[in-house]
């Protein structure tokens, strides 16, 4: 998101903190709401027009989300939804896409109030790289598979090993993608539980499990040289030889063996 938007985005998640910072709140009603009405928006592009439309007023926008949504979802979700809709937004894409993105934050900051953000991070990780790994699973759960079934399959493989707001938000990425496969819906939740907690997550490939000092020391570089918190996720493969390969966003630092020996390689056959 650019400009405005972005601004809008973080006035809505500072509204969305304070709601779920009240020990009252249905937190989890909150979040199945806004995912429920971010999926309305992305299969009604005149509605988005209409809620993003800057030739009306924010309190128009804003009544107008209140009456098409009161009644059909609940109260905390109708007087956020109607609050958001007051800001700016750059393109009416982008109104759909923070609804979304708040409904993943609300779980994250139930997740977070049990104690329990580190384990759905990890949940989510781990069940990314496990739809990396293997493709016809992540085949199973496309969308040519009815919902009841590409449900059960989830519930299969997480119930009971997995945290439940882990589970919850795989379940609704299978239910609706969005955009892409259901691999890059789970990690695109990865990325927000990260940016949650306002740390980077760094996928490091070792031919052994990290020691603790080791996990610590290879934090404290990589935080110096991004200026952000930075959480390991680690993962094995015994083709690097040794050494390891640290994949940050698009950034990639490769000082495994295997690369290495290759790179001297191709310097004799030169």
């Amino acid at each position: 998101m650019r400009g405005a938007s972005r601004e809008s985005l973080k006035a809505a998640r500072e509204s969305l903190a304070a709601l779920t910072a009240v020990p009252t709140t249905d937190v989890t009603a909150l979040s199945d709401d806004l995912a429920a009405i971010a999926a309305l928006l992305d299969g009604e592009v005149s509605l988005r027009r209409l809620l993003t439309d800057p030739a009306r007023s924010g309190e128009q926008r804003s009544q107008l989300a209140a009456g098409l949504l009161r009644g059909k979802v609940g109260e905390n979700a109708v007087e956020l939804v109607a609050g958001v809709v007051r800001s700016r937004w750059s393109q009416p894409r982008d109104l759909a896409d923070a609804l979304d993105e708040l409904s993943v934050e609300a779980e994250l900051a139930l997740a977070e109030r049990a104690g329990a953000l580190d384990a759905v991070e990890d949940d989510l990780f781990r069940f990314g790289r496990i739809l990396a790994a293997e493709p016809e699973l992540a085949q199973g759960l496309s969308q040519r598979i009815p919902l009841r079934q590409r449900s059960g399959l989830v519930d299969s493989l997480l119930a009971g090993k997995a945290n439940p707001s882990a589970v919850r938000l795989i379940q609704r990425v299978v239910a609706n993608p969005r955009t892409g496969s259901v691999l890059d819906g789970v990690e695109r939740l990865s990325a927000i539980a990260a940016s949650h907690r306002e740390r980077i997550t760094a996928l490091v490939t070792a031919v052994v499990p990290l020691t603790e000092a080791q996990r610590e020391r290879l934090t404290a570089i990589l935080a110096r040289g991004y200026g952000k918190q930075i959480r390991l996720n680690v993962e094995l493969d015994p083709a690097l030889i040794g050494g390891m390969t640290i994949r940050i966003g698009d950034d990639i630092i490769d000082g495994s063996l295997a690369t290495k020996l290759a790179e001297a390689a191709r310097g004799f056959a030169a």
